[in-house]
């Protein structure tokens, strides 16, 4: 048989896509990162994906002691009955003759610790070996030399007797050299980048794999109660999907008449405008009447608590409530000083391919961008997650709030060119009065009118008036009045509150 032509799953959730299947077996590898990055986290669940298979396993602790490993374990709920360890105290013992110990680096000792290795190796025969960690063998070769002379011993003799080997190197030990990459067969690197506010961004990619297809680049990840769990990153020309092309009414015949019998299943639109001008409710009335129709919704909240938006839309006579509690509506809390954009696009993913959601709801992207590091990446992952909703036939709304209220407004991020659909509230003073805009400046999908009409909020609901023609520069916030006093003000809208 081939020696890499089966795989030995990691253990660890969205790990195998990554690499492109699992670890191929009988082969070594290196999981390199700083300490706290989770490498010892991945290798214990490499060896308990072992253990649930029927496989030997050996753990080999350089660096930890058994006590340190059953902390591990008990954080996580793992039960490490039937894998074999070998701790830091049981190698001291053997190889610290003449009060000599594993840190008092030496030739003798360095052939010592290989010799108690294949000899414990030799004695239990496992499929799956953890070495952790590198840092304590280079220490005591002393040269990049005689380190790279140990692994290839312990590769050639772990490869006669079948076995699959994880090498963890923590960084930590000076002289840290980059030959190990050359002698084995894949590498994956860990990383944990502090943030200005709210948790480490987690990431990792595989710097190697022979003969093996894999996932490049960066992938987010977490560490939670359970272990490590992977959010692969999203390829959306991986992912196609036959759908009907069809509008999605809104539920509001004059918003509908506006965007020009509606938006469109396999397009992505964006609200723009400043903050309380209706965006949100415009979203939700989609929501609403898309779950009305049978449709999965996933509404992802971002900026306010999702108690306040049921709240709001329900004294608009918007009852979420109702589809909420049959499951075709979910509303879901994010929190941007915690989720990772891979771990978002993961979630939307799973709901669209496992829950066949139709509507994906992002409320706002202001929350979006707090929860990216770069500005740079965000189009990146936007261009990615929304490319893969098109070609799932999902319709996705998502809103923008720009900086200010009245006058010139700004924005965090000018991402309308990812848009297939672009429409525009505003607040704008009129005779005596602060009244609301809307107007859709762009669509792909079909035609829309160009007028600018006001929106107003009513207990029924919205309501869309007809076109503004007695006012010039609505857009501004600051418009200039052509008509007769009153005479742009919609009929039947009446007050705001009626």
């Amino acid at each position: 048989m081939n020696p890499i032509s089966t795989k030995c799953g990691s253990g660890v959730p969205g790990l195998d896509e990554v690499l492109g299947g699992g670890w191929p077996r009988n082969c070594l590898f290196l999981v390199e990162g700083n300490p706290g990055v989770g490498k010892t986290t991945v290798a214990v669940q490499f060896l308990l994906e072992g253990k649930r298979q029927g496989e030997r396993c050996l753990y080999v602790s350089l660096s930890e002691t058994k006590q340190e490993l059953d902390a591990v374990a008990l954080s996580h709920a793992w039960d490490l009955s039937g894998i074999d360890i070998i701790e830091l105290s049981a190698v001291e013992r053997a190889i610290g003759q003449g009060g000599a110990t594993l840190f008092h680096s030496s030739e003798v000792e360095l052939n010592q610790l290989t010799r108690l290795l294949l000899e414990e190796i030799n004695k239990s025969k496992p499929a799956r070996v953890v070495i952790d960690s590198l840092s304590e063998m280079r220490l005591l070769a002393q040269s990049a030399l005689r380190h790279r002379h140990e692994i290839l011993r312990l590769k050639q003799r772990l490869a006669e007797l079948g076995c699959t080997v994880l090498l963890l190197d923590d960084r930590t030990s000076e002289g840290t050299d980059i030959q190990i990459h050359s002698i084995v067969h894949g590498a994956l690197a860990l990383r944990a980048a502090p943030l200005r506010y709210g948790v480490f961004r987690r990431s990792l990619s595989v710097e190697k794999m022979r003969g093996v297809r894999f996932g490049e680049g960066n992938h987010d990840y977490i560490i939670e109660t359970g272990g490590v769990r992977v959010f692969p990153r999203l390829i959306a020309s991986q992912h196609h999907a036959s759908f009907t092309a069809a509008s999605a009414s809104s539920g509001s015949a004059e918003l509908d008449a506006l965007l020009g019998n509606g938006l469109h299943y396999g397009t992505s639109n964006l609200i723009i405008g400043p903050a309380g001008s209706g965006k949100s409710t415009i979203a939700a009335t989609f929501a609403h009447a898309a779950a009305t129709r049978g449709d999965r919704v996933n509404y992802y909240v971002f900026d306010e608590s999702v108690a306040t938006l049921r709240k709001r839309a329900s004294d608009m006579q918007i009852d979420l409530v109702p589809h909420i509690e049959s499951g075709r509506l979910t509303l879901e809390q994010m929190d941007p000083a915690r989720i990772s954009p891979g771990e978002l696009a993961f979630q939307i993913r799973t709901a669209v391919e496992k829950e066949q959601t139709r509507v994906v709801v992002l409320d706002s992207l202001n929350g979006y961008v707090t929860a990216m590091p770069h500005e740079e990446d965000l189009h990146l992952h936007l261009h990615e997650l929304l490319s893969y909703l098109n070609q799932q036939g999902v319709l996705t709304v998502m809103i923008l709030a720009q900086h200010g209220l009245i006058g010139p407004m700004g924005a965090p991020i000018d991402i309308s060119y990812l848009a297939d659909s672009v429409v525009i509230t505003r607040f704008f003073e009129a005779v005596g009065s602060i009244r609301k805009a809307v107007t859709i400046i762009k669509k792909r999908s079909g035609p829309h009118e160009s007028t600018v009409r006001e929106l107003v909020m009513t207990s029924r609901g919205i309501v869309v008036g007809p076109p503004l023609t007695e006012f010039q520069g609505v857009l501004t916030g600051v418009p200039t009045y052509l008509g007769g006093a009153g005479a742009s003000r919609p009929t039947g809208i009446g007050d705001p509150q009626s």
